[in-house]
């Protein structure tokens, strides 16, 4: 990992909670480190060189955007794994892809834009992939979504703090069609931003609109829920939190309502969802931790089993990053991965 200063440091805080948009964001992140708009963009580039800025963009919410989505798991025999996780790789609605220490051992998440069948490309992958086994674990309730990774190190493991997106954000999105110009406008927020005075500038010009104009209706997406918000992705291993792990919990049903704001309310908790359950999977809640090590990360699952009392629970740590990548959403080689590998089996089984 690169040497990061205070500067990097502080810099990476503060574009991972929200990106600046105004026309010259680079200017406004030095006002607020004391350096100047030349050596913040000679930061963030050289972040980016060195792999710890990811990207620079739009978070959508993919529900909210008509998209049907799911985490699934798979089981495959251990010679099968790595050519199974390559071909799961190529269907362009695939955005994480890890090996985990179970036996359950590739978990995926996939998205598909309105209109087509979820659970049929999940079908499609598994009989692509070679998978043993397969089960679909959608969400049925979103108690939180948002990384917040603490780069200065001034939070205590347990830390609390309020949801950044909810389930009741998300579902009061998807009352709300989306238009021509709102996925036009999706298309190119979703994209990388360049390092340069006025990044903004070549996306307005592209849309027909001002620089003033394309915030304003990026407001409006994000007071509608679609747009959760506009900040730097960072690469997690790289930026020193190289303990990955997915701590699912067995939570009877009908304390799951209490017991999901509370695990939610650890800053340290990125996502947190109720999830359906199966014979061979009996963990209903998630809630994914990144820490620095594995000693870390059990210490914030120990402290959310001392708010929770819940002691049923499992940790599966990503050895492998297959895939990490944010949804192309709108793009046309989700149709022709559709075309091409379920419809055929689509129309066989009629």
């Amino acid at each position: 990992m690169p040497e990061l200063d205070d500067l990097d440091k502080r810099l990476l805080n503060l574009i991972q909670g929200e990106f600046p948009l105004v026309e010259r964001p680079y200017a406004a992140l030095a006002e607020r480190t004391g350096a100047t708009e030349a050596a913040v963009m000679e930061r963030i580039a050289a972040l980016k060189r060195g792999r710890i800025i990811r990207q620079i963009n739009a978070i959508f919410d993919t529900r909210a955007l008509g998209y049907q989505s799911s985490l699934v798991a798979a089981r495959y025999a251990p010679e099968q794994l790595h050519q199974g996780a390559l071909i799961v790789n190529q269907h362009p609605g695939v955005s994480h892809n890890y090996e985990r220490a179970h036996a359950f051992n590739l978990w995926y998440t996939i998205a598909v834009p309105p209109g087509s069948d979820l659970q049929a490309h999940i079908d499609a992958l598994h009989r692509l992939s070679g998978a043993e086994a397969t089960r679909t674990l959608p969400t049925l309730r979103l108690f939180k979504i948002g990384v917040d990774l603490d780069m200065a190190g001034e939070r205590t493991l347990d830390a609390k703090g309020t949801p950044e997106y909810t389930d009741e954000m998300r579902r009061a999105a998807q009352t709300i069609p989306l238009t021509a110009e709102d996925i036009a406008l999706v298309r190119e927020l979703q994209e990388d931003l360049p390092v340069e005075p006025e990044p903004f500038a070549g996306m307005a010009a592209r849309l027909g609109t001002s620089v003033p104009g394309l915030f304003a209706h990026a407001a409006r997406m994000k007071a509608n829920g679609h747009l959760r918000r506009y900040a730097a992705i960072l690469y997690h291993r790289k930026a020193g939190f190289r303990a990955n792990g997915m701590a699912v919990w067995k939570v009877p049903v009908e304390q799951v309502p209490v017991v999901g704001p509370k695990m939610a309310g650890f800053r340290a908790v990125s996502h947190c969802y109720q999830r359906p359950i199966y014979p061979d999977w009996p963990y209903n809640l998630f809630t994914m931790i990144h820490a620095h090590t594995e000693a870390e990360c059990q210490a914030i699952i120990d402290a959310i089993q001392r708010e929770t009392g819940i002691s049923e629970y499992a940790v599966l740590y990503s050895t492998t990053e297959y895939r990490k990548v944010r949804v192309k959403y709108f793009d046309p080689a989700l149709e022709e991965w559709e075309r091409q590998h379920v419809r055929p089996a689509v129309a066989a089984a009629l």
